[in-house]
């Protein structure tokens, strides 16, 4: 079986290496075929092992010794339980899916095998990620996953826009590293391993163990390193104020956003908060900050998404608000409903960036969703799995959506962290709000008079099976995989790698109603979250199909508000002010200061001026007389006999 560990992420890293090195001597044929076919050959591996841990079968152990420090070994391990099994499929499933979609997405771009290179060197750093059983891979993983991103996002690299996102993610996510490199660092500091199994043993040996950041005051340390690794979190998964990369990332192209926003990298935050459950159920403190940073995630990010016309940028926002979720039932320490929500997040997030993408294709690489409509008579398969999709994530019982994301709002209704009645209010709230904004997209998109012009119109037609075979395979498990939530939520499935400390009890009290899956549908029939989906489809199909001149009445009503939902609430804005532009004056402040005045004009010429100066007083004693020369002695005579008497 270890064999089989060791391929899953082999076999991707493999097709990169043979599509970016050896693509242009393969062409593009080979090129998608290999890494394809390693990307299945992953798949089948970790199907074989989610198999086999489901039979009670775990592995914690180390593949490789990197170094030897001291009594501290760096290794590259592996850790095989529920939480990376599921994940390892998830990851691979949606990978595999975005590979043959691009077949068709990518056609007769000169970039075609570097792009096949790139997805599949993405799949091999997010496995290693998740497999990782050490904080040392888990940091490689990290790094790689963003590295891999940076270059997806800017692939296009003649764009300036692309640039700039691509350079933008980059350095946001460094923010969020930095914060995570200390916690790491900290926890080699105080525990001395970096192994999983030896840290979270001992965390509760240090849970009152303190820290004094500044001199006089103290913190707990198990604050201090869960802040710090929560701080790479809100990197990585795009949350509040770390959110900003996010929807810019979508100037690459459609596949990348899907499988960087659908199952990989933006749910490496959450992935590892769930991980790290032993250390954050030691600090309510941090599990607070979690619940306040998830809950504005993912009610102001939802308000974002319901005035962007450009497709893919309503689901990019969509994203960022669904993170919030996960976030939010993080903080009320209720993990294994992140998890899942994170799976079904995957499916059904996937098709709709998916099905953006293969709208975008038949309207000739056009984004706008007010030049879009009535594209449901020509593109039928594209629509009906993005439907399935919207009713997914506007949380309508029986699909996927409906039971992660009602599993949260539940689970945070019957949790009592501090801050719980602020990240209720969220989370309920944003279920109208997703509701409204897809289904404006839908409708926007494939209902109502087409907007196009008669050139695009005319050229209409459903895409190519390459790109609407991932959709249908997608649209699958975005209607059931909701229905396992019994065992993977309320059951003993996350049991051996989820920790949740006796006093947060969320889950627990949730379990102890759960009447299955159809009795919970049932019971949804009567809560606020399904009246308010119910209430945000009807809403969108009231605006945007019976009465379309209405919004734009409503937009003149409250321009105010319009303008900063549109601004994204001016936080770019102030990032481009207060970091980039006060970097640039700092750095000119020390170029004109520190450069020009200080080492040139005062070290580097100064010195030479000095010199000069002192060689033009010393010639004047060097005259060349001898009654100059014996005056000079007689005074250096007086002086040093004065300073010897006295």
């Amino acid at each position: 079986m270890q064999t089989l560990y060791l391929l899953v992420p082999i076999a991707p890293l493999i097709g990169a290496i043979i599509a970016g090195l050896f693509g242009r001597y393969i062409g593009t044929t080979w090129s998608h075929r290999i890494t394809i076919s390693l990307v299945f050959v992953s798949l089948i591996a970790s199907c074989i092992i989610f198999w086999d841990v489901l039979e009670g079968n775990v592995f914690n152990g180390a593949v490789y010794t990197w170094l030897v420090m001291g009594d501290t070994s760096l290794e590259i391990g592996f850790l095989i339980d529920q939480l990376s099994a599921t994940m390892m499929v998830i990851v691979s499933l949606v990978s595999l899916m975005v590979h043959i979609y691009t077949i068709g997405y990518m056609h007769g771009d000169p970039g075609y095998q570097r792009f096949f290179s790139y997805i599949s060197l993405f799949t091999f750093s997010m496995m290693m990620l998740v497999m990782s059983n050490n904080f040392l891979q888990l940091f490689f993983g990290w790094e790689a996953v963003g590295l891999v991103s940076y270059l997806l996002i800017g692939f296009w690299y003649t764009r300036p826009t692309a640039i700039y996102a691509n350079l933008k993610a980059f350095l946001v996510n460094r923010v969020g590293d930095f914060g995570f490199l200390l916690g790491i660092a900290l926890v080699l500091m105080y525990f001395g391993s970096l192994d999983y199994a030896t840290v979270f043993e001992n965390a509760p040996d240090m849970a009152k163990e303190t820290i004094e950041l500044i001199p006089g005051s103290s913190w707990l340390l198990m604050t201090v390193i869960c802040i710090l690794l929560f701080i790479g979190a809100m990197g990585k998964s795009a949350q509040f104020p770390l959110h900003v990369w996010l929807p810019d990332s979508m100037e690459g192209p459609t596949p990348i956003s899907a499988l960087i926003h659908a199952a990989t990298m933006v749910t490496a935050g959450i992935f590892m908060v769930a991980r790290m459950s032993p250390l954050f159920e030691l600090s309510d403190v941090a599990l607070s900050t979690i619940l306040v940073v998830g809950g504005i995630t993912t009610f102001f990010m939802a308000l974002v998404a319901v005035v962007q016309n450009d497709i893919k940028r309503v689901v990019a926002f969509s994203t960022l608000s669904q993170l919030g979720y996960m976030t939010v039932a993080l903080g009320a320490s209720a993990y294994s409903a992140a998890i899942f929500h994170l799976m079904t997040h995957a499916f059904f997030k996937a098709v709709l960036f998916l099905g953006a993408g293969s709208v975008i294709i038949a309207m000739h690489h056009e984004q706008n969703m007010e030049k879009m409509g009535g594209l449901k008579k020509y593109m039928p398969i594209t629509y009906w799995t993005m439907f399935i999709a919207a009713l997914a994530s506007a949380g309508v019982p029986g699909f996927s959506g409906f039971f992660s994301k009602d599993a949260i709002i539940e689970a945070v209704g019957h949790a009592n962290n501090p801050m719980i009645g602020f990240a209720y209010f969220c989370v309920l709230a944003t279920v109208f709000v997703t509701a409204l904004y897809t289904f404006r997209l839908l409708f926007m998109t494939f209902h109502g008079q087409p907007r196009m012009d008669e050139h695009t119109k005319s050229h209409l037609h459903e895409s190519p099976w390459v790109v609407t075979l991932p959709l249908v395979i997608l649209a699958i498990p975005t209607v059931g995989a909701g229905w396992f939530i019994g065992p993977m939520v309320f059951g003993e499935y996350f049991s051996n790698a989820i920790y949740v400390s006796p006093e947060h009890d969320a889950i627990v009290k949730l379990g102890a109603e759960f009447t299955g899956v159809v009795g919970m549908m049932m019971h949804a029939l009567a809560t606020p979250p399904f009246w308010l989906s119910i209430a945000g489809i009807f809403t969108a199909w009231f605006l945007y199909i019976a009465k379309p001149d209405i919004p734009g009445k409503i937009k003149e009503t409250f321009k105010p508000i319009y303008v900063i939902l549109d601004k994204k609430y001016y936080i770019d804005e102030l990032y481009s002010w207060l970091f980039a532009g006060g970097t640039r004056k700092l750095g000119t402040f020390f170029w004109k200061f520190g450069d020009i005045k200080l080492i040139d004009g005062l070290i580097v010429n100064g010195s030479a001026k000095m010199v000069g100066w002192f060689a033009t007083v010393v010639k004047r004693v060097q005259t060349g007389y001898i009654y100059h020369y014996a005056f000079t002695m007689i005074v250096g005579i007086f002086a040093i006999l004065t300073l010897w008497l006295y």
